[in-house]
């Protein structure tokens, strides 16, 4: 029967949309809401997608392809280098640990031949770039020292399918035949291993220097045009032309996507690149977790079930205690290596394309490859419930006991103020009330962060704020301010969530980086927000009022009633920016009245009242306004 893609789509989306909320509602993480949507619309289940999820898997690889892009274009030479210790040395202890132990064992219990033995060590030693890089973001964790350490293994081993990708044609030659598939349909396929290896290290070396020369130079043309549309289409022309080239000569498109991102790293259009490709990334890479939920082939598992489920238990434990080793080397707090070797215990999404190259080559049995890919997908399904496990039962266990065997670590105090969230934007707050003699209770789930502050004199707890026993325990049952300073956007309106609903009475005060998260504090009934990239612009603004004449007073006035305005402007904004039509209108209006008012304020204060500091307008504005 011909494939209905408006229909499949349609079951893609409502498995998502279905199965995600679920997840997240009983506290699982999105992916595993999408791994579930795929089991259920899979062949094992319901059969409404097609056979073991092929027919997905080819374009949800997309949202692979997307993820590699984006990875690429973070990969900043001075970042890379400044992080070197960590990506060569964690990441290659991991990538060759593993591959080693893996290698001896497959031949020594198995007894499979070394070239079969060494293609599935390689395959199995990468972890899942899509699930740890996920997972890290909705925890708010992707600058904590637990996050650059993933970033660091990941990056290490997204760098290291480009050797392993060219070594495996070298194999060719020395595998004897046996029940495998055709020889996949790329351009070289039918040279010599060695003649292949020179065709792909001459197509890496093609993209990088044609993109240095053409695809910047072109992006540049493009831009001119000052046409989004046309710059969203271009970066998605470049990330799909250099993965087809990639596919061409039998290569993983997202290596040819890691390589053009790469490429376009240090160009000027870098940002603008990753806003244009974060949407398409997201809902791709959704479609790639459904996709590997449909891929498991359920029925070759209940075939051999032991064979299989041994093999993921042996191969998550080998991968933990190899990256717990590592953990330990670089000296990683126990509850912070927990969570690195866990959240890394799995096999990858270039599992799958590690193996299907190596089908298409004749180098492994096609039983034996769909056995693997069937262990690849189990390791990635379990790896939610292991880290849900992990936060549940051990941590609190274990990472806190160690945390709070200094008596500085019992939250004992019981403070009118807490602040949640300790690193530049809240530090400066919590040294302000310190200056004036106010008792403050701080909260951080940085360990790293927490560590550096108690040496520098700082009195800070270790937690994750959005944890209701933690706020209680913090005192904010009783407490009279709530200041949500956290890094994260997403995590700081989570904790939001949680003191509104549980403590009522606390008032809040929530740090916004933008309108943007202001419009979503106003949402959650937040009155007192305050956005980071006004007040900067404001105090800057101020200054070059001074620096052209005007009285220092005046221009700070000037600056004051423009905050007030902003703020006022913003809570209406905030309820007409989903209607896009009236949301630029109101812009337009608001923008010319508080210009307007702005230029009577400035004409009554140069008309003669404005003669001091402090006018008592003044001081009546800033104490209802709590000195916003």
């Amino acid at each position: 029967m011909e494939t209905n893609i408006l229909l499949e789509s349609i079951l893609y989306l409502a498995a998502a949309v279905i199965f995600v909320p679920i997840a997240k509602k009983v506290g699982l993480s999105s992916i595993l809401g999408y791994l579930f949507a795929g089991i259920m619309i899979g062949p094992s289940v319901l059969g409404l997608i097609g056979q073991d999820g092929e027919d997905i898997m080819h374009f949800a690889e997309f949202g692979v392809v997307m993820m590699l892009f984006l990875i690429g274009l973070e990969l900043d030479p001075y970042k890379f280098w400044k992080m070197r210790k960590f990506i060569a040395g964690m990441g290659s202890l991991q990538v060759i640990g593993t591959t080693v132990i893996l290698f001896f064992g497959l031949q020594l219990f198995l007894g499979w031949n070394w070239q079969v033995a060494l293609i599935i060590a390689m395959a199995l030693a990468l972890s899942s770039t899509a699930i740890v890089l996920q997972t890290l973001k909705e925890k708010g964790q992707n600058n904590t020292s637990l996050g650059r350490s993933s970033f660091a293994v990941l990056l290490f081993q997204d760098i290291a399918v480009i050797p392993i990708l060219a070594i495996i044609p070298l194999l060719v030659s020395e595998v004897s035949g046996g029940d495998n598939l055709e020889l996949n349909g790329s351009l070289i396929s039918e040279l010599a291993g060695w003649l292949q290896t020179l065709v792909v290290v001459a197509m890496i070396s093609a993209i990088y220097f044609s993109g240095r020369y053409v695809l910047v130079p072109l992006l540049r043309i493009v831009a001119k045009t000052r046409l989004q549309e046309l710059f969203t289409a271009s970066a998605l022309l470049v990330v799909v032309g250099v993965s087809y080239l990639m596919q061409l000569v039998g290569l993983s498109p997202a290596l040819g996507a890691f390589m053009a991102g790469v490429v376009l790293a240090n160009s000027e259009f870098r940002h603008e690149l990753e806003g244009d490709i974060a949407p398409f990334k997201g809902l791709l890479l959704g479609l790639f977790f459904i996709g590997v939920g449909a891929s498991i082939n359920f029925n070759l598992i209940i075939a051999n079930p032991v064979f299989i489920l041994v093999f993921v238990l042996v191969l998550t434990v080998l991968k933990f205690l190899v990256l717990f080793g590592v953990g330990l080397i670089y000296r990683k707090k126990i509850d912070q290596n927990l969570q690195f070797s866990i959240g890394l215990s799995q096999a990858g999404e270039f599992g799958f394309v590690i193996l299907s190259f190596s089908m298409g080559l004749q180098l492994v049995p096609n039983d034996l490859a769909n056995q693997v890919l069937a262990v690849v997908a189990l390791s990635m399904l379990i790896t939610p419930f292991l880290t849900l496990i992990n936060e549940k039962y051990i941590l609190p266990n274990v990472g806190v006991k160690e945390k709070v065997e200094d008596s500085d670590d019992e939250i004992h105090e019981q403070n009118e103020v807490i602040i949640a969230g300790f690193g530049h934007f809240g530090s400066t707050i919590g040294r302000m009330l310190r200056a004036n003699k106010i008792d403050v209770t701080v909260l951080d789930h940085d360990a790293d962060r927490v560590e550096s502050l108690r040496k520098m004199g700082f009195k800070v707890y270790y937690g994750d704020a959005t944890r209701l026993e933690l706020l209680k325990s913090a005192g904010a049952e009783d407490a009279k301010l709530f200041i949500a300073a956290i890094d994260n956007p997403a995590v700081n309106l989570q904790l939001i969530e949680v003191i509104r609903k549980n403590f009522p009475n606390v008032k809040i005060l929530a740090r916004a980086r933008n309108r943007i998260d202001a419009y979503e504090l106003i949402d959650h009934g937040v009155e007192n927000f305050y956005r980071e990239t006004l007040y900067t612009a404001i105090h800057m603004g101020v200054d070059a009022l001074v620096q052209l004449g005007f009285r220092k007073y005046t221009a700070t006035r000037q600056g004051q009633q423009f905050i007030r305005y902003d703020e006022e402007t913003t809570k209406r904004l905030a309820e007409k920016r989903h209607d896009k039509m009236a949301y630029m209108v109101t812009v337009q209006e608001e923008v010319e009245l508080q210009e307007e008012l702005l230029k009577q304020d400035l004409h009554l204060q140069l008309g003669g009242n404005d003669h001091s500091w402090d006018s008592e307008y003044l001081k009546k504005d800033a104490n209802n306004r709590n000195f916003k």
